[in-house]
């Protein structure tokens, strides 16, 4: 239990980060308010005397800011995400991602809110060779949707003041079971594959990509509105944990599936060709000294959940179900 409960505004809430979130804040003792545009639902999120949902679109200003009245926390997780998402409609993903920010962070700031945790991503750092990609590393996205989150990051920290607390967290790809559950990240694709048609499909297979289990950043989440302002007012954070490349991660996921499902076995593995080039070696140094913070669990946990959410039932209409791939549910939705 937090030694300071807070009145925590999450937006994003009701997503696949949000859903597991949520649960561990009032589990933590804190009241919470989920602003979020519902495109997945709100089937997610539990029922609690301390948890308040709201519909709401942060491009409406005058919403987001009765919304955040009366909080003292804010943890900004709302985007369109991914790049498919993006690309469906860039100006909509730009107004989302990007134009509704400062808006969003100033009226904050006005209502009283005291701590701004900013969820920004590993893939601002693009390709990088460097051995360990530091948080000194220079930006390059290689797209728009990298773009934008990385250039929100110096509005916020513009905020930054004694009364109102920013820090900025960079997660690695999230894996791992969500009850909105997302199947178009890749450890959570390999799985979904490797379960189903007992085949993984490889784009590619050399780069590297860090990945971080969706209960650990959830977990550093809750942690971050507990530390002293001392320790993280104007910082940025890697958050990840182990670096792969795809190839070795979808011999993880072989693994692990033929383990807890051995009827699957065995699971072939093919190799095509790839246009998505991101690779980059996170390091996740800094926030392990400064603030004592290594996660706990694996690739090899995440895949386990989801292996173990199929076998319950959870994951119906996996390979063709619109709900677990935000790009479709995004064209879906024809929002604007």
């Amino acid at each position: 239990m937090s030694k300071n409960p807070r009145k925590v505004l999450v937006t994003g809430g009701a997503g696949y980060v949000g859903c597991v979130l949520v649960p561990k804040l009032l589990a933590a003792g804190h009241s919470v308010a989920v602003f979020d545009l519902m495109l997945f639902g709100s089937a997610g999120l539990p029922e609690h005397d301390r948890l308040i949902v709201v519909e709401g679109d942060l491009r409406d200003a005058a919403h987001f800011r009765q919304a955040v009245r009366g909080c003292d926390s804010v943890i900004h997780l709302a985007c369109i995400s991914n790049d498919p998402s993006f690309e469906l409609n860039p100006d909509l993903s730009k107004s989302v991602n990007y134009d509704c920010f400062e808006p969003m962070v100033a009226a904050a700031k006005e209502e009283g809110v005291r701590r701004f945790i900013y969820a920004s991503t590993s893939s601002v750092y693009g390709v990088s060779d460097a051995p360990e990609v530091t948080e000194e590393h220079p930006l390059v996205p290689l797209t728009d949707y990298n773009k934008y989150k990385g250039l929100c990051e110096p509005i916020l920290l513009r905020y930054q003041s004694p009364d109102f607390t920013t820090v900025i967290v960079r997660p690695a790809t999230v894996c791992g079971y969500s009850p909105r559950m997302r199947l178009d990240l890749t450890v959570n694709i390999f799985t979904n594959q490797a379960v189903n048609n007992r085949k993984l499909t490889i784009f590619g297979g050399t780069q590297k990509r860090p990945n971080i289990h969706i209960d650990d950043i959830c977990d550093l989440y809750v942690e971050l509105l507990d530390l002293p302002d001392l320790l993280i007012a104007g910082e940025t954070f890697n958050a990840g944990y182990q670096n792969h490349t795809v190839a070795e991660l979808a011999q993880i996921v072989k693994k692990v599936v033929e383990q807890e499902m051995p009827e699957k076995a065995p699971i072939t593995v093919e190799t095509t060709s790839s246009n998505d080039l991101r690779s980059y070696h996170v390091s996740s140094k800094k926030i392990a000294a400064r603030l004592g913070y290594v996660p706990k669990r694996t690739i090899e946990d995440a895949v386990r959940d989801i292996c173990r959410a199929f076998a319950a039932g959870k994951l119906a209409n996996s390979l063709t179900g619109d709900q677990y791939f935000n790009v479709r549910v995004v064209k879906k939705a024809g929002i604007q």
